[in-house]
């Protein structure tokens, strides 16, 4: 396995546990850790999607992440 393989099997395992976490009810999609599982597995899959080059999912990751970013901040005001 190459390295942006292992790193982007990372960011799509956080994405993943967070949607199964929430699905199951135990982890609600308007907690802050749901919301940093989504921030930091799409940063993670970005990356992962810019090292080998990908651009559809470079801007699919980034979007994501700036959603999970911008539903965090919302939630602190």
């Amino acid at each position: 396995m190459t390295a942006s393989e292992i790193i982007g099997s990372i960011g799509v395992a956080l994405l993943l546990i967070a949607f199964f976490m929430n699905l199951f009810g135990t982890l609600h999609s308007d907690s802050r850790a749901y919301q940093a599982m989504n921030a930091v597995g799409a940063a993670v899959s970005c990356y992962a999607s810019y090292l080998i080059g990908f651009a559809p999912f470079v801007v699919l990751e980034a979007i994501w992440c700036a959603a999970a970013v911008a539903a965090m901040l919302r939630g602190r005001r």
